[in-house]
């Protein structure tokens, strides 16, 4: 099954958006979610920095600051595609 990762902060609204649309999506796509918090963990927050909520679809980095719907169902299909 393939894999999201999210980078999130804790308290950070895009973060939660990201993470709503990414459950939302989950139902119809079956992929699962792992959500990683960088507060605290400087080699995270010194990666990923400002760029919170950033998304990666099987390790591979697919976007940052949110999810767009249509364009993580096509980037997820060319994963599949790909294995």
């Amino acid at each position: 099954m393939d894999l999201v990762t999210i980078y999130s902060r804790k308290e950070c609204h895009l973060c939660e958006e990201a993470f709503t649309v990414l459950q939302k999506l989950r139902a119809d796509l079956k992929f699962e979610i792992n959500e990683i918090f960088i507060d605290g963990n400087e080699d995270l927050e010194k990666l990923y920095g400002e760029q919170v909520p950033v998304t990666l679809i099987n390790g591979e980095h697919h976007d940052y600051w949110k999810v767009d719907p249509v364009r993580f169902k096509s980037s997820l299909e060319k994963h599949r595609q790909h294995q």
